[in-house]
């Protein structure tokens, strides 16, 4: 059997997910996640317990070192008989144009997304205009018309770099734990709405800028670990994925590694 091992390296955890297939529909067999400092305790961890996969894909935005220790993991310790590989943004892959100036310098988590989110409203119905919403360490919001060509995006920090900004820049703020209320009487209050009401902000611009480009209302899918924060000061409906960049490279890995006809 074909299992799959598809690999997400984020800024501060990789994430995993084991299917029966490198296809679309493939059972998951098994997930999990580690802190990056604790990479190293995935041989003897929770990957010791696993079949070993035929195939691996994986996405990161940490350094080639830290994709360096996953190889270790991979190959000495583990002894599984595959080559690892790596998405790297391309001109056009699995029905997504990368409209960026310089391909190669998208980030791969936004790209794996990004297809991620388009075959999932493709397997709804019609093609339509899509804005693609990350909400992580940094937050990233990118936009693709009816066809499937990446627009633009914008970065902008998230939750956590903001408040520290705050605090490390201004006298007298701290890090609060503050609620998200629409007329803040309380600093902690106000520095934790406006980080929300920032980034709810950001897509609302684009929002706006996609439904002028295409005519068309924009579908919106959000991600990303800190996406739960976001729910009750969106502006548009939205729908939440758990495992998006998973989707996008489940969809990348069917046309790499399945069989033709599969």
């Amino acid at each position: 059997m074909n299992r799959f091992l598809a690999i997400d390296i984020g800024n501060t955890r990789l994430k995993w997910a084991m299917y029966d297939a490198p296809r679309r529909g493939a059972a998951l067999l098994a997930q999990g996640a580690e802190f990056l400092e604790q990479i190293e305790q995935l041989a003897d961890g929770p990957w010791s317990r696993l079949p070993a996969p035929g195939c691996m894909l994986g996405c990161a935005v940490a350094s080639e070192i830290t994709r360096r220790r996953v190889h270790e993991q991979i190959d000495q310790m583990l002894g599984w008989d595959f080559a690892p590989q790596w998405v790297v943004p391309s001109a056009r892959e699995a029905g997504v144009t990368n409209g960026y100036d310089q391909p190669l310098r998208l980030g791969a988590d936004r790209w794996v997304a990004m297809i991620g989110a388009r075959q999932r409203i493709l397997q709804r119905g019609g093609p339509r205009p899509l804005i693609v919403v990350m909400v992580g360490t940094a937050v990233t919001v990118d936009a693709l018309d009816a066809e499937g060509r990446f627009l633009g995006g914008l970065i902008l920090p998230g939750h956590g770099i903001m408040l520290r900004a705050l605090e490390t820049g201004t006298a007298g703020l701290h890090v609060p734990t503050g609620q998200v209320t629409p007329f803040p009487t309380n600093t902690s209050d106000a520095l934790t709405s406006g980080g929300t009401y920032a980034i709810a902000g950001a897509v609302e611009r684009m929002y706006q800028h996609l439904y002028l480009h295409c005519r068309m209302e924009p579908a919106c899918i959000m991600a990303g670990g800190a996406g739960w924060k976001m729910v009750p000061s969106m502006t548009r409906p939205f729908e939440l994925v758990d495992n998006l960049v998973f989707e996008g490279l489940v969809a990348l890995a069917e046309q790499r590694f399945a069989p033709s006809g599969a």
